[in-house]
């Protein structure tokens, strides 16, 4: 089983996001296009229903969406899942952005990009360094273990909607998006994770372990 660490982020680093409309639109996408039946012309139109019976193309195991990119952890169930679902998934969503903001051209920079992520070690940092991105608005010297208080730190994750943090410290929040199953048993209780998220955040070393998981631009 591969799991993959993919990015997808604006052309010029601009946002793909503009406001929760946006952004819940995004969410929606993400969990819509993730079957094999779904077309982004269809979506797109107004005229999706909920299928009895869905076929997923992955397994979105975590995910996080910023302001002008988003990242997923990923691993496929389907043959060629990861291709089909993110050129679903980015053609879709950046017609209904060009269509709602009367814009046209590429919204996205590029093809997305993705890392293969290995079973070793290092492999339960990888969600870790994708729920902490959003401390890049607050708190950006998380990424050197530099923060001094903790709790702040996790009041910030809390209130952030737009990744799948909240249902790993069990709060519903998109449950229907992920599959728990994997990393639920290795990130622990929510003491044992927020735990955990503490120690990266204010240790230099685990951080430096987490982010090496960042796609560069």
């Amino acid at each position: 089983m591969d799991f993959w660490h993919l990015i997808g982020r604006g052309v010029e680093k601009r946002s793909i996001v503009l406001d929760d409309h946006d952004r819940l639109r995004f969410i929606h996408d993400l969990y819509a296009f993730n079957d094999s039946a779904a077309t982004p012309n269809y979506i797109l139109s107004g005229r999706h229903e909920e299928r009895a019976q869905r076929s997923p193309l992955v397994r979105i195991h975590s995910f996080c969406l910023m302001e002008n990119h988003y990242h997923l952890l990923v691993y496929e169930v389907a043959e060629n899942g990861i291709p089909l679902f993110m050129k679903k998934l980015n053609m879709g969503y950046a017609k209904y952005f060009n269509e709602r903001y009367g814009r046209s051209g590429a919204l996205w920079q590029g093809k997305y990009r993705k890392v293969l992520i290995s079973r070793n070690a290092h492999f339960l940092y990888v969600p870790f360094y994708i729920h902490l991105n959003p401390l890049d608005y607050v708190m950006p010297e998380w990424r050197k273990g530099g923060v001094r208080h903790v709790s702040d730190a996790l009041a910030h994750l809390e209130k952030y909607r737009w990744s799948s943090h909240l249902d790993y410290s069990g709060v519903k929040n998109f449950p229907s998006l992920i599959y728990r199953e994997e990393l639920q048993p290795l990130l622990g209780t929510r003491l044992k994770y927020e735990k955990t998220i503490g120690e990266i955040v204010s240790d230099p070393d685990l951080a430096n372990q987490s982010t090496e998981f960042e796609l560069k631009s």
